[in-house]
């Protein structure tokens, strides 16, 4: 088992990667480590990660990166858990470039949508961080779910009334 990922890590992972990957290509953090790069939490178990277009070389360097820094890597984002919405990449946060790589924290409402549909209690809190920090806006976010409806007989593994619930709570939460 490696150790949790801080912030100092994250930072070196993000340079080394770009370092040791020759294509060019975009990354996109997600998860836990968009909670670090924004200060809402300390650590981070894994750091999630969409490559998109996948740069030449990277499977080869994350191979070696996860044991030199001791970090744990996985290729995960929102929209392999629910529907992408459309127009992510766009509201995709630049973060940095390193070497030929550009570093995104993903779409923020994906990122909301999926930690509602998820409701772990660490996941809620990153939603109302995301929400204090201005990255997304209930009544957006109620807009997103409506554009992903329809998609989600394509997720069986979701309940979409119980999904819905979720979203619509938090939407309508005065706090």
């Amino acid at each position: 088992m490696r150790a949790e990922t801080d912030l100092a890590k994250l930072k070196a992972f993000m340079i080394a990667l770009g370092k040791r990957v020759p294509g060019a290509g975009r990354i996109y953090l997600t998860g836990g480590a968009t909670a670090v790069l924004h200060g809402w939490r300390p650590m981070t178990i894994d750091i999630d990660l969409k490559p998109d277009p996948e740069p030449l070389g990277l499977f080869e360097a994350l191979a070696i990166l996860k044991d030199q820094l001791d970090i744990n890597v996985e290729l995960a984002c929102p929209d392999q858990f629910i529907p992408a919405i459309p127009g992510w990449r766009e509201r995709s946060i630049f973060i940095a470039r390193h070497g030929l790589l550009d570093f995104f924290h993903y779409d923020p409402y994906g990122q909301a949508m999926s930690k509602l549909q998820r409701r772990h209690d660490r996941d809620l809190l990153d939603v109302c961080s995301m929400l204090r920090a201005k990255l997304i806006a209930k009544d957006r976010l109620r807009e997103m779910f409506t554009l992903i409806k329809p998609q989600l007989i394509r997720y069986p593994a979701i309940d979409p009334g119980s999904f819905e619930a979720a979203v619509l709570r938090f939407c309508d939460d005065k706090s």
